[in-house]
């Protein structure tokens, strides 16, 4: 059921961005509910394409070993079953409708303050991963590109990052939802093509045959629990897609490691390289609605735009610096998933339940969800150690690993 929810999204996602004849947010009416649901749904949409995820997963499995895809398989399990109680969640109040509104229906405005928090900062955290790969693989589609600026000690990668991500810039200025849904659809398109052409590429050459991957490396299982986390985070919004679906009226340095004289390689470089720079304004989307939601009512249509582009783009650079300074994808993704995938995915829906549901649940379910919090707190603890360790050497020894 979980597998035809993403699915359904895809759909949800883009038939909702439609809804408002000239796609854009009216803060000022009820279509506020409509506009961030739209937002929410963007940014799950995108995420469940799974484009970092195609990424880290096999670098994942490369470094836990091949056994520990039965990790991969449990943590589904898992996520599948907390997706299932947060629909139950939902069904206790018919007013909520995001996962803010269901903290907030367990453990009041604490609840709603910390669910927001985490959720901003898993956003806040992809886009810097996503620039790291930006990063990682420019330098592969422009081989052979020396850039050099007297006054500035960048590398030619560093300067050909900063360049893409002002070119992605002024998309953080949009406010029409039918605009930012157009970089949606090309986001989806960049993440099938890098697909394709992984699938292509071992079809029709021999990359990768005869590399020999060890059974398990339990001392890397820690980092790589994080990464695989990471890619069944997308917890934030189930509850839009619930409801969108109960109403359908409403819906108006980890490269690529392929082959480099191979077609399809250049194809899937360009992809991932693109990717990136559509993600910026989807991603920033629920920020800036919650942004202009907190603007005074009074305030000019034009000065609300300037806010809202002069905030995204202060964010963007700060990514950017970030994604510069800590050029490490794999740690970086790892320590997201292990500091806060893993709280949104697991921690939070079963605490949410308990405390919801606390009076109709059965000795078993109280002790099978509670077992899942302690053991998404070991999962989070022993997972975060790892990676900012892992993290802090790679930054002291300056090598990207």
């Amino acid at each position: 059921m979980t597998a035809w929810r993403h699915s359904r999204n895809r759909v949800v996602g883009l038939a909702t961005l439609a809804s408002d004849e000239d796609g854009a947010v009216d803060l000022g009416s009820t279509r506020r509910p409509r506009a961030k649901a739209a937002a929410a749904e963007i940014v799950l949409r995108e995420r469940q394409r799974g484009r970092l995820g195609q990424l880290s997963t096999p670098y994942a499995l490369e470094n836990g070993g091949w056994a520990s895809v039965f990790l991969l398989v449990g943590l589904g399990i898992m996520c599948a079953y907390t997706a299932h109680i947060i629909d139950k969640c939902l069904d206790e109040d018919p007013s909520s409708k995001t996962c803010q509104d269901i903290g907030h229906q367990a453990f009041g405005s604490k609840g709603r303050v910390i669910a927001s928090a985490f959720i901003y900062l898993e956003i806040f955290f992809a886009l810097v991963s996503y620039t790291i790969s930006l990063s990682d693989n420019i330098p592969l589609v422009f081989a052979g590109a020396r850039l050099h600026l007297p006054w500035l000690h960048l590398s030619t990668t560093q300067l050909l990052t900063i360049i893409a991500v002002l070119v992605a810039l002024p998309s953080l200025w949009l406010r029409n939802l039918s605009s930012i849904s157009f970089l949606s659809f090309v986001g989806i398109v960049m993440s099938m093509i890098i697909f394709a052409t992984i699938v292509c590429t071992a079809a029709f050459s021999s990359a990768g045959l005869g590399k020999h991957i060890r059974a398990l490396r339990l001392d890397r299982i820690p980092a790589v629990s994080g990464l695989y986390m990471f890619s069944y985070a997308g917890h934030i919004v189930f509850p839009n897609i619930y409801t969108a679906m109960k109403d359908p009226s409403s819906f108006t340095k980890v490269t690529l490691s392929m082959p480099p004289g191979l077609v399809f390689t250049r194809v899937a470089l360009w992809a991932t390289v693109l990717t990136p720079v559509t993600k910026y304004a989807l991603e920033f989307a629920p920020f800036a609605i919650q942004l202009e939601h907190h603007l005074p009512a009074t305030m000019e249509p034009r000065a609300r735009v300037i806010i809202r582009g002069s905030i995204g783009s202060a964010g963007l650079l700060l990514i950017l610096v970030l994604a510069l300074s800590v050029p490490y994808f794999q740690y970086v993704l790892s320590l997201t998933g292990s500091l806060i995938s893993v709280a949104i995915s697991v921690i939070f829906p079963c605490a949410f339940y308990l405390k919801i549901r606390w009076g109709g649940l059965s000795r078993p379910v109280i002790l099978l969800n509670a077992a899942m919090i302690a053991l998404g707190f070991v999962l989070a603890v022993v997972g975060t150690a790892s990676s900012a360790k892992l993290l802090v050497r790679s930054i002291q020894s300056g090598h990207v690993a």
